[in-house]
Parts: C-alpha cells; sequence; structure tokens
C-alpha cells in the first residue's frame, strides 16, 4: 500500500445514503474529511457533521480521488467500516490474575483473544477498560469531546492489591484517575470482578466507600464473580465463591444499597445475577435495578428476561401433532428457564428444560453464552428418547450475526447431528412464541 497514515477501510455504503449517492464504493478508503485525518467514528462523527463535506478517498493501488457529499446536517453519511477504530485498538497491558483471555481455550478464532483497553471502545459500546495505558493526551481528547460515559474496571481501590491483581505497575493510582475524570465532568460506570480472598471482604468494602465517595459522576458500581474455565495451567490458584458466601455478599451489599437509595435515590452498587443463582436467593425486583445501567455486564439480565416473559403474549393456538419440546440453557439459566417453560405448556405436550454442562471451558462455566455446539449435541444424546423431539437453542450462544457456536459448530451441525428439528430463540418474547406454536410434524 502506497499510504502511510492510517487507512478507513469501507466494507460497504448504504444503498441511497449520501456517500451512495455521491458515488463512493466499497472497497476504498477514507483518508480524510475536509483535509481532517481521523482516528476513529467518533473523529469522523464530528468531521461529517456539516451539511457538505468533502471526502478524501484511497483506493488499493495508492491513488486518491475526492468526493463532495451533500446532506442533511448531522445526517450519517452511510459507511460501513470493518472496525471503529482506524489506527490500531489499544491492547491491554496488563496481566490480570483473573483474566478470562488467559483461559480460553486454544484453537478458537483469532477475535476471542484480543484484549482491548482502549478508551473509544469503552465510549462507544460499554466496554470496560482499566485505564493503565491512559496518556494525557487521552484525557485532553475525552474532556474536549465529552466522551461520557466511560466504563472502568476499578476491582480494588488498594492501590498495592491493584497492582498485583493486575500485575501492572502503573496500576495503583486508579482513585487518582477517577478522580481526574469525574472532576472533568466525565460520568463512570465501574466494575468490580470480585475474586474470594483477594479483593471481597473489607477489601470490597473500601472499594465501595472509595467509589461511592465519587458519586454522583461515579454513576454506578457492578460487582461480578470471577469466571474460572478448565485451562488455567501456570495462572494464579483461584477458586469460585461457595452458595453460602455469595449470600454473604448479597446481604453485605444489600444494606450497602440501601444506605445508598436514601443517600443518592438510587441502589449504586448492583449484584451480577450468578450470585443469587449460587446462593439460591430470589433475583432483586425490577425497582431495585434503576433501570439497569449495566446489562450487557450481567447485572438484571435475569430480571429483565422474566419481564419480557410476562409482558409476552402467550401466542395463538396451533392444531396437529405436539411431540415434546426442549429448550437448551445453561446450568444457570436453567434453574430460572424450567419452571416458566413447564408452566407454560399447552394441553398435549411435553416441555423440558435441558440444562447444557460445559465440558468444553469447565463446569465452572454455568452462563448460557458461553455453550458450544458440541456440549449442546452431547446433551441431547444423553437424554433425548426416541420419537421425535424439538429443540429450541438460546440465540445468545450464537456469534453476533451468524449461526456459530464458540467452537464452530453450527445450528445445523447440531440439527443434523441430533436429528431433531432445530430452532433458535433471541429473546424471551421469542421462546414464548415457539413453545405456544411450533409444531414438530412427524
Amino acid at each position: 500500500m502506497a499510504f502511510e497514515r492510517p487507512l478507513t477501510y469501507i466494507a460497504s455504503v448504504k444503498p441511497g445514503s449520501p456517500a451512495d449517492r455521491a458515488g463512493v464504493r466499497a472497497g476504498e478508503y477514507l483518508l480524510a474529511i475536509d483535509d481532517q485525518h481521523l482516528q476513529d467514528i467518533i473523529d469522523l462523527s464530528f468531521a461529517a457533521a456539516e451539511p457538505v463535506v468533502v471526502l478524501t478517498l484511497g483506493q488499493e493501488d495508492g491513488a486518491e480521488r475526492q468526493v463532495t457529499v451533500e446532506k442533511e446536517i448531522d445526517e450519517e453519511l452511510g459507511l460501513v467500516f470493518d472496525s471503529a477504530v482506524f489506527d490500531k485498538i489499544r491492547s491491554c497491558a496488563n496481566r490480570c490474575l483473573f483474566c478470562f483471555v488467559d483461559q480460553m481455550a486454544p484453537g478458537l478464532r483469532e477475535s476471542l483473544y484480543v484484549k482491548d483497553d482502549d478508551y473509544r471502545l469503552s465510549f462507544l459500546y460499554g466496554n470496560f477498560i482499566t485505564l493503565t495505558n491512559f496518556t494525557d493526551y487521552d484525557l485532553q481528547r475525552v474532556v474536549g469531546m465529552n466522551l461520557s460515559p466511560l466504563y472502568v474496571s476499578v476491582h480494588t481501590t488498594n492501590p498495592a492489591l491493584r497492582v498485583k491483581m493486575l500485575n501492572h505497575a502503573g496500576a495503583g493510582n486508579i482513585v487518582d484517575r477517577l478522580k481526574t475524570l469525574t472532576q472533568a465532568g466525565i460520568a463512570i460506570h465501574t466494575q468490580i470482578v470480585l475474586c474470594p480472598g483477594l479483593n471481597d471482604g473489607e477489601e470490597l468494602a473500601k472499594t465501595y466507600a472509595d467509589l461511592l465517595a465519587l458519586a454522583p459522576q461515579v454513576l454506578s458500581m457492578a460487582i461480578v464473580p470471577v469466571g474460572l474455565t478448565k485451562f488455567r495451567d501456570g495462572l494464579h490458584p483461584l477458586r469460585t465463591f461457595t452458595p453460602q458466601e455469595a449470600a454473604a455478599i448479597i446481604d453485605q451489599v444489600f444494606a450497602w444499597q440501601e444506605a445508598c437509595r436514601k443517600k443518592l435515590g438510587k441502589g449504586f452498587v448492583y449484584l451480577g445475577d450468578e450470585f443469587y443463582l449460587r446462593a439460591g436467593r430470589p433475583i432483586p425486583p425490577e425497582a431495585e435495578y434503576d433501570g439497569f445501567p449495566q446489562l450487557e455486564n450481567g447485572i438484571g439480565l435475569v430480571r429483565s428476561f422474566l419481564m419480557d416473559w410476562q409482558a409476552a403474549p402467550a401466542g395463538g393456538e396451533r392444531n396437529g401433532d405436539r411431540p415434546p419440546i426442549a429448550v437448551l440453557a445453561g446450568v444457570s439459566a436453567a434453574t430460572v428457564l424450567s419452571p416458566l417453560v413447564e408452566a407454560a405448556a399447552r394441553p398435549g405436550r411435553e416441555q423440558v428444560v435441558w440444562p447444557v454442562t460445559n465440558r468444553f471451558f469447565g463446569e465452572l462455566i454455568t452462563v448460557t453464552g458461553l455453550l458450544t455446539g458440541r456440549d449442546i449435541i452431547d446433551t441431547v444424546k444423553l437424554h433425548k428418547e426416541n420419537g421425535e423431539m424439538g429443540l429450541i437453542l438460546p440465540g445468545l450462544a450464537l456469534r453476533n450475526g451468524t449461526q456459530l457456536f464458540l467452537d464452530g459448530l453450527s445450528v445445523e451441525d447440531v440439527e443434523r447431528e441430533t436429528g431433531c428439528p432445530v430452532r433458535v430463540a433471541y429473546s424471551a418474547r421469542e421462546l414464548k412464541r415457539l413453545l405456544s406454536e411450533w409444531e414438530v410434524r412427524r
């Protein structure tokens, strides 16, 4: 390639968009807008705000051309890129004792081994960052462009302990970093990956107090349990929380939430669903999640699912054969789904939930999103008796926009190897509809 500056490959152009009308083509590179070179789509959104902009486009052979695009103010250009970051995603410089990427199975797709620690992806997509590679230039850009809120992995506010947990000499100044950002008007969501014997107990109490002192600019504090796979050879010894320990954490956090509601008008600190499931405690009601500020972090997913299930219509009646249907889910979700699925059964149909033990990553991984095609197939073969059986698989376990599981097997592979017709449910509403309307023909 002839270009020395960062390249922005245009993967596609939305039909009928301003860029499409101007003749921009997929496969070109967006080099500049009005002579401004771009680091990421944040720069692009500011540069492309005017009603008339000039795009400098590069070709594979190194040639350049300019195109004038006319559009409404703040209307999107209609360009789709392979990445939101044009000058390379900033990688994580830590070696966290609990890092899940370090526990990934070998031989999976390359993207699963990427450790990003990029403030731009934090602002754009809610990815958590540690701030160990956050520079003065980054601070100026975040404040100048008001890139708020950010999502920050704190884990502990004890400087020495944070250096140990992140295995990074510069990790101990997290409170100063947070103060600098919040005093500049940047809002922050925080998370704690809780590890037994490391950052729980009194250390967790200190972290909570330090983060609460930065409210209301620190918007929330999420606590999620450490996830451990079987691929931990040579890594720091860790374990999961016992049911009794999970119950004690729930009680501790509940007391904090009550105090926060009096002080801030919201709970502020929230627990990952796994704590409640592991302790056998009820999932908190909707009101206690205060609008689900960290839903993508597993905070309130079960409650959100239950709400969607209750709101979804029962579905229409169908005549015809009603052979049994099995819903596949992770071990944790299965405890929630089983009573719902059984209670929703139509007359003449057996509906069951089969929990899938995660042999691929190890039995300590109980979430549905990390199920593999092979473990699902093995579960079906273990439970299935003779006769027709319909399977409903969780869309949460599929790679975005595909029919592929983490291990590369597909929904079609599950159908072929089990001999069962298969459907995929991506939501509570869709699951409820499939259960009520899907007929498995003999």
